[in-house]
């Protein structure tokens, strides 16, 4: 058969890792509305349901660097199938738990497992695809399956949630998984060990994935402890300060976790600091705006699901737009212009009350964020990846990956922290108001997160002018010439 051919298209192999990505994104996505439900069904109090996203995002994150490092030493092939074979087999554990705790432990284990997979599949595509038009539109799909698997996460875990139970959200996985796996391994072909010599830097990935969990542990618990508390402060410093260690460790060994010289990008530095907080306000943003649908407008799992379907379908029309956008109008303006966009939605649902329709309260924030989103994701995962050397494309797509997870998890934890402080403090005024104002507290700093990621952009993110530039310059006006042409 074709497909099985010693040269598949490189655009098969591009469709199988991306089937693996959106397993991985739409996890992170698809609990979000089974929430409530997974709440009632095995007795998790307000303050640990976050918890079942966390937990996930959490060692997703704090392990994506060790992913990466390990694809580009042992292999990107094996190690996204090691990664797919323990995801799917926590998928299953999972749909069997049967307490809180076990859930909350499996979940963890499945994010560490994703880590495993996620910069595995991307160094793939980016040595499949190198620079030049076709990695260009590759990486647009590719922001498609990233954004809008969020998205149709959230409507898929409404219609299982409803017609089949919590349960099937993780299930569905399963057969996936093992058809995946064995496709992936039949076809993909084998890459190459990027790096010569094998090692792991093992004290580097432990300070590193130690500091970020004690950094969302300090956070996610602050509104319980107190902001100002011994323990909250306690935490945070302990994390920066393992921060510090990771950083003086990886300028001293001989093969770092993540070699610090791939922040003489410019780009590189510009295309993290604008990730982190894109996906702290998304991830955030779906977390409050389920609870909202559910628990003030009284939504069914399917209909809160659906009340979400204009996420994946403008992410759609605008990421598969972007590269000739992008072509012709350099990346930078997208870069300050679509967190933008993102911040006039977050503010939109600032002001939800009780009362709002979906039509006039819910949708025009349904069309703006996306939109937004999907004007900056695309050039950011470019400038995150091109000119990479090939023996550091999988801790590139790695480095990327953890800012977008890690950002992820501390954008849930800061947000769902002050939704739950500002609630706390509004008590007086009845439930369903005080949580209104939490809400809207948690949705104007997440607009502040979007901010703060267009001014990264105004200041950082460099377009090449003049051809005394550096030579990832140059490559990169190569690459627009190219694509004008």
């Amino acid at each position: 058969m074709h497909i099985f051919s010693k040269t598949p298209s490189k655009w098969l192999v591009f469709v199988l890792v991306a089937i693996a990505q959106f397993m991985v994104v739409l996890d992170n996505a698809i609990t979000n509305v089974a929430l409530p439900t997974i709440k009632n069904q095995l007795h998790f109090t307000t303050s640990a349901l976050q918890w079942v996203v966390t937990a996930y995002a959490l060692t997703f994150g704090g392990f994506l660097l060790l992913g990466g490092r390990a694809a580009d030493l042992f292999g990107r092939k094996r190690t996204l199938l090691a990664g797919m074979i323990a995801f799917t087999t926590f998928s299953f554990l999972i749909g069997i738990s049967h307490s809180s705790t076990q859930l909350i432990i499996l979940r963890a284990l499945q994010g560490m497992s994703g880590a495993f997979m996620s910069p595995a599949a991307l160094s793939i595509v980016l040595v499949t695809f190198r620079d030049g038009p076709a990695r260009n539109k590759a990486l647009s799909f590719w922001t498609l399956v990233a954004t809008g698997g969020a998205a149709i996460g959230l409507l898929l875990g409404g219609a299982l949630t409803q017609l089949f139970g919590w349960r099937w959200n993780f299930f569905i996985n399963v057969p996936i998984g093992i058809i995946m796996t064995l496709l992936i391994g039949r076809i993909v072909p084998e890459h190459e060990k990027e790096a010569d010599k094998k090692g792991l830097d093992l004290p580097g990935a432990a300070l590193a994935t130690s500091s970020l969990m004690l950094l969302v542990l300090g956070f996610s618990q602050a509104p319980l402890w107190g902001w100002l508390s011994g323990k909250t402060l306690l935490s945070i410093g302990v994390a920066l300060a393992l921060l510090a260690g990771f950083v003086i460790n990886e300028s001293r060994v001989k093969r770092p976790l993540m070699p610090l010289s791939i922040f003489k990008v410019r780009n590189v530095r510009g295309a993290n600091l604008i990730m982190a907080p894109l996906y702290a306000s998304m991830l955030g943003a779906f977390f409050l705006l389920t609870l909202y649908l559910q628990g003030v407008l009284h939504l069914s799992p399917i209909m809160t699901g659906l009340a979400f379907l204009p996420f994946p379908i403008t992410i759609a029309i605008i990421s598969t737009r972007m590269p000739k956008l992008v072509a012709r109008y350099g990346f930078k303006r997208f870069l300050i212009v679509g967190p933008l966009v993102v911040v006039a939605g977050m503010v939109w649902l600032s002001l939800l009350h009780a009362g709002s329709s979906y039509w006039l309260g819910i949708l025009p924030a349904a069309i703006l964020m996306p939109l937004g989103i999907g004007m900056t994701m695309m050039p950011t995962i470019a400038a995150a990846t091109s000119g990479v050397p090939a023996q550091e494309a999988g801790i590139a797509s790695g480095l990327i990956s953890t800012s977008q997870q890690m950002g992820g998890a501390l954008g849930l934890s800061i947000l769902s922290g002050i939704a739950a402080s500002v609630t706390t403090s509004s008590l007086h005024l009845g439930s369903t108001e005080a949580a209104l104002h939490g809400y809207h507290a948690a949705f104007l700093a997440a607009a502040g997160f979007m901010a703060l990621a267009s001014l990264a952009a105004m200041l950082v993110i460099k377009t090449p002018q003049r051809k005394g530039d550096s030579a990832e310059e140059m490559r990169r006006l190569r690459l627009q010439s190219s694509m004008n042409h």
